[in-house]
């Protein structure tokens, strides 16, 4: 019997051997060691290889793609914010101003009409202040186009007053045109409403136009993941079909994917928005030292400074974000696809 050891009898006894437990101490005082198993430790398990490898060189050069196309998605969203808060404070401009036109006509004294003008003016409710530009102020005006030592009174040249308004709301400019036609001879009024319609569709165009890059980045983002993926697939293809043939569902294939394809859209993403803020700050700290220039003052004459805003920063993170995640959902899908047709 399995366990057990036979020893013999004592001397001068007839009695069958007595069974004894193999382990306990034998007659000469020797206790039998038993071999211990040898026991697994299932703590230590050896990590999972990804089906994807994550340095492989085709995930090196999409990181590289998806930073590029980040980068001009991110230039593109700071250049709309910038047009965009420039035309706004143009806008805020031209509606708080207005403009009086006085023409010279014969037989009529230009200075008493200017007067008559301004008076009126100054009784309509919204209005900041008003104020009818000098000879000297004209002649400024004037001097880039017709030179130095202007006479004004041999020229018929409209004499301009200026309106500050504190409410545009509660300025009524149809009243006020009213007025100004009947009681001030040769006196017309310009409420810029031209330049504000044109600022309004210039800036709208930009923004449709900066939309209709970021579709273009985004979907030549899209199909450099889809090309991606169907390689990364391909060079993978036999450890897709040993995961097949063991009962891996196409869900669990596309969230191995979809995860490295994340990473590498944040790594891709985070590397372009970054590369685009220090953009902007190098544009905004060479615009400020370069004021006194004619091509600086230029642009700060249309847009003001140049930099951009709380707006412009945060529209650069949620590239970062939509990159990522775009990246990812667009590997998920095709895979999917691309094992819907294999099956």
């Amino acid at each position: 019997m399995s366990g057990t050891k036979r020893t013999p009898p004592p001397k001068g006894s007839k009695g069958p051997a007595r069974k004894t437990p193999v382990g306990s101490r034998l007659a000469s005082g020797v206790r039998r060691v038993v071999p211990k198993r040898h026991v697994a430790d299932d703590t230590k398990l050896r990590p999972s290889a990804p089906i994807v490898p994550p340095q492989s060189v085709a995930g090196r050069a999409l990181t590289l793609v998806v930073a590029i196309m980040s980068f001009l998605a991110c230039l593109t969203v700071g250049a709309v914010s910038i047009v965009w808060e420039a035309a706004d404070a143009w806008q805020n401009d031209l509606v708080r101003e207005v403009t009086i036109q006085i023409r010279p006509i014969e037989g009529v004294d230009m200075l008493k009409e200017i007067d008559k003008a301004v008076a009126l003016t100054q009784e309509f409710p919204g209005i900041g202040s008003v104020h009818a530009l000098s000879d000297d102020e004209t002649n400024a005006l004037l001097q880039p186009w017709l030179g130095e030592g202007l006479d004004l009174d041999s020229l018929p040249v409209p004499r301009l007053i200026q309106i500050q308004v504190d409410d545009p709301a509660a300025l009524d400019l149809i009243q006020l045109r009213a007025a100004l036609s009947e009681s001030v001879i040769g006196a017309s009024i310009d409420d810029h409403s031209v330049w504000t319609s044109r600022l309004s569709a210039m800036a709208g165009a930009v923004v449709l136009g900066g939309f209709g890059i970021l579709a273009l980045v985004m979907a030549s983002m899209v199909l450099s993941v889809v090309f991606a993926t169907q390689s990364a697939m391909a060079g993978n293809k036999d450890v897709i079909s040993v995961l097949h043939l063991v009962g891996a569902e196409d869900a669990f294939i596309a969230r191995e994917f979809q995860r490295h394809f994340l990473v590498l859209g944040l790594l891709g993403g985070i590397s372009g928005g970054i590369c685009a803020i220090f953009g902007f700050v190098v544009l905004d700290v060479l615009t400020r030292e370069s004021i006194g220039n004619a091509g600086s003052d230029q642009l700060s004459a249309l847009f003001g400074s140049v930099s951009v805003s709380l707006p412009g920063y945060l529209g650069v993170i949620g590239v970062v974000f939509v990159v990522a995640v775009l990246t990812a959902l667009t590997s998920g899908l095709a895979v999917r696809a691309t094992l819907a047709k294999a099956d």
